[in-house]
């Protein structure tokens, strides 16, 4: 029997993006096909996502309606979703009443079925396979320029970097300093890092 490989499962609000304060089940996956370090990206990847446990489809949706009855969608993140994330998956979860979103890093090309693509680009813009999203959202730290994306997208964010579980000013400052100068780009803050929610 297929399974997917799971790191955790949660309901909370989304802390991020345009989406943020809405409620929401996470569902995140377990690998990655980055090492995110600051030697090379200028951040370190601030999730745990190696372990995990596997799971089917069953065992899933059980598990998120358990976590909440009444919330209508789902974020898949990780990690990169995208290495697992397939049709089957995505067709059982829509047929049980969620909306699908995602959080990616681009390396891969997204289902056309995902209801809200979030593409969060952590190595060069050629190598993307996902060329389209309804927002795309880089990390910045102090002294890294602005983006010149190759995706097209409705809303276009600026998030910076955490060191740990704190915020730098000179991250902060130098971030609301890039959009400050470049429209139409906007600010995104890790909110539930601030409200120390999951």
């Amino acid at each position: 029997m297929k399974t997917y490989r799971i790191n955790e499962w949660f309901f909370s609000l989304q802390g991020e993006g345009v989406r943020a304060g809405t409620a929401n089940l996470f569902l995140r996956f377990s690998g990655c096909n980055l090492k995110c370090n600051k030697e090379e990206m200028g951040f370190d990847c601030d999730t745990e996502f190696t372990s995990g446990e596997s799971w089917t489809l069953d065992q899933i949706v059980k598990n998120l309606k358990e976590l909440s009855p009444d919330c209508q969608w789902v974020i898949l993140t990780g990690g990169e979703p995208s290495l697992q994330v397939d049709d089957e998956l995505i067709d059982r979860l829509k047929a049980e009443g969620y909306k699908l979103a995602i959080e990616t890093n681009g390396l891969r090309a997204i289902s056309p079925k995902i209801d809200w693509v979030t593409v969060s680009p952590k190595g060069a813009e050629h190598c993307l396979e996902q060329k389209v999203a309804h927002e795309v959202k880089y990390v910045r730290s102090y002294g890294m320029g602005i983006p010149k994306p190759t995706v097209v997208a409705e809303h276009y964010l600026i998030s910076p970097a955490f060191e740990a579980d704190e915020l730098p000013s000179k991250n902060l400052k130098w971030c609301l300093d890039l959009v400050k100068k470049n429209p139409p780009w906007r600010l995104s803050l890790q909110q539930h890092k601030f409200l120390n929610i999951r």
